[in-house]
């Protein structure tokens, strides 16, 4: 048992030899003045995998990080900060700082380093007041419901002036289709689908009718007409 023991407790020194007390400091500006002012904040290495908190002075230490490629964020709710890669390396030189932009690649790395240990200043504050909107009459136009209200309304005001320049044989069809219109929907609002949809299949049937009985008019007008013509020279 003393064997495994050693082995553990060697790995142990090996692994605390390589990790890196990583440090730095928070420089106090306009916008955040004192820790009371910052309230409770974190320093944190890869959406919290090492951490480490903030004290008076603004100085911050994420204790034992092992060699490896980070990125270093500070977590406040009221004040926004600048993200950095950290590079820590195996060997006992200090760890190289860069500027980061989220959504950059972390491969090649940036030519331009940042002085160590960390410093670090607030850029903002985070404002979570939404302001309540105002009423505005162009913005009701751009509603494709309010749109179709006045496209409407349009309609019904103009109709009356159409319908006086219509023809009377044309105003008699269009009054007759409104009419079959209205009464299928009556019956199809007040649950009678039965006569609804025969009322729609009988106005589609009529429709047939006529079309097909239009052009069988002109050729036997024209038969009869030869016919007559014949008549009168013999």
């Amino acid at each position: 048992m003393r064997i495994p023991l050693a082995l553990f407790a060697l790995a142990s020194s090996c692994v605390s030899a390589l990790a890196l007390d990583l440090k730095g400091r928070i420089q106090w500006t306009q916008d955040c003045p004192s820790l009371k002012v910052l309230g409770q904040a974190k320093v944190i290495l890869d959406n919290g995998k090492l951490r480490g908190g903030v004290t008076r002075d603004g100085s911050f230490v994420i204790p034992d990080v092992p060699a490896g490629t980070y990125i270093l964020s500070v977590v406040a709710h009221d004040h926004h900060f600048d993200q950095l890669r950290v590079d820590v390396l195996e060997s006992d030189t200090l760890p190289e700082v860069r500027p980061y932009f989220p959504g950059t690649p972390l491969s090649p790395a940036a030519p331009a380093t940042l002085p160590y240990p960390i410093v670090l200043s607030a850029r903002g504050k985070n404002d979570y007041f939404v302001p309540r909107e105002s009423f505005n009459v162009l913005a009701m136009f751009k509603n494709p419901m309010m749109l179709m209200m006045l496209g409407a309304g349009v309609l019904v005001l103009l109709m009356p002036m159409m319908m006086k320049n219509m023809d009377p044989e044309a105003l008699e069809e269009f009054k007759e289709r409104h009419a079959k219109m209205s009464s299928i929907q009556n019956s199809l609002q007040s649950g009678d689908l039965a006569s609804g949809l025969s009322q729609l299949l009988s106005s589609g049937g009529d429709e047939h009718k006529a079309a097909a009985s239009a052009p069988s008019k002109g050729p036997s007008s024209g038969g009869a007409k030869q016919r007559s013509s014949k008549n009168k020279r013999r």
